[in-house]
């Protein structure tokens, strides 16, 4: 990389030391010399700190390094929209098992823990389709070539765009009819152990 050898030759230019640097990039002295070692790559926030502080600019930073840069984001965006989705996972099960017996053993009180659930889901969900939207996936085809790092190409991604919209009223649809045989089965099962 590139970027290693320009950071290094920068900061002995203006005299400065690696501790030095990382005060004025808000990074320790280990992260420059990991930067400067190739060993780690700096995000876009300290690039830009660096092509400020060195009076450069970012063209000039990264040289070649620009191919790498996007690779580094995509891995980002994809490491980050499978952290939500996981979690969003996680939320919309429990959400929906644990509302029956809340509902059944905390009556109306039931209401407070499934409300605070519904919220914190909610806000992991938007967290989710902002990055979706970010990257312009939406249907099933285009989040799983975005995941293996991969594009649809023009004729496929305008045939998905048509898609879109059946495919969200599909989803509130089967989501709605999912949750609620599971709802009814737990509630079922619980009469039937409580009785």
């Amino acid at each position: 990389m590139e970027v290693s050898s320009q950071i290094k030759k920068y900061r002995q230019e203006m005299s400065l030391s690696q501790e030095a640097l990382a005060d004025k990039v808000f990074v320790t002295r280990q992260t420059i010399s990991n930067w400067e070692n190739a060993k780690s790559y700096p995000d876009i926030q300290s690039l830009l700190l660096l092509s400020t502080i060195f009076n450069i600019s970012l063209d000039q930073l990264v040289k070649g390094d620009i191919k790498i840069m996007k690779e580094e984001i995509k891995k980002t965006e994809i490491e980050k929209l499978n952290k939500y989705g996981a979690i969003l996972a996680v939320l919309m099960a429990l959400l929906i098992f644990s509302a029956v017996p809340l509902a059944i053993w905390l009556s109306y009180y039931a209401i407070i823990p499934c409300g605070i659930l519904f919220a914190i889901t909610m806000f992991v969900a938007l967290k989710t389709e902002k990055v979706k939207k970010e990257n312009n996936v939406q249907t099933y085809k285009e989040i799983v070539a975005f995941c293996e790092g991969k594009r649809l190409d023009e004729i496929q991604s305008i045939q998905e765009k048509a898609k879109r919209p059946y495919q969200n009223i599909l989803k509130v649809i089967i989501s709605a009819v999912i949750t609620a045989v599971i709802c009814s089965l737990i509630g079922l099962c619980m009469h039937f152990f409580l009785n």
